[in-house]
């Protein structure tokens, strides 16, 4: 089942507005759609659990505040506005917002999430 694309083809979007009007301490939403994959716009002040996806990398691009990702047997990758990394296909990662942050994130649409209680 997928998600709901909260905008349209042929819409322009101002993402700048869409990450200033979300007020809540997590939100991630499906913005658009490209061929199999999909823009995501995450807007969050918490820390989100250790995950991974089988079958789809992820790419994070911060564009406003600082975002953490931790890996397991990694040292912790801290991005900041304009900063991009691609997490690739079944590496377990957690990303932890450093106040408030703003992402980009591009994956296939309904992606696969597998959480992980222990990632040690």
């Amino acid at each position: 089942m997928s998600e709901k694309i909260v905008h349209p083809p042929l819409t322009v979007i101002n993402l700048a507005a869409e990450g200033a009007a979300s007020t809540e301490p997590y939100r991630n939403v499906v913005i658009n759609r490209v061929n199999e994959s999909c823009l995501r716009l995450a807007t969050f002040e918490v820390e989100y659990r250790w995950h991974f996806h089988p079958d789809s990398d992820e790419l994070f691009i911060v564009i406003d505040g600082t975002l953490e990702i931790d890996l397991v047997g990694e040292p912790r990758r801290k991005l900041q506005v304009w900063d991009m990394i691609t997490i690739p296909a079944g590496v377990v990662h957690r990303t932890r917002a450093r106040g408030r942050t703003v992402n980009l994130t591009f994956e296939h649409l309904d992606a696969a999430t597998t959480f992980v209680s222990d990632p040690a």
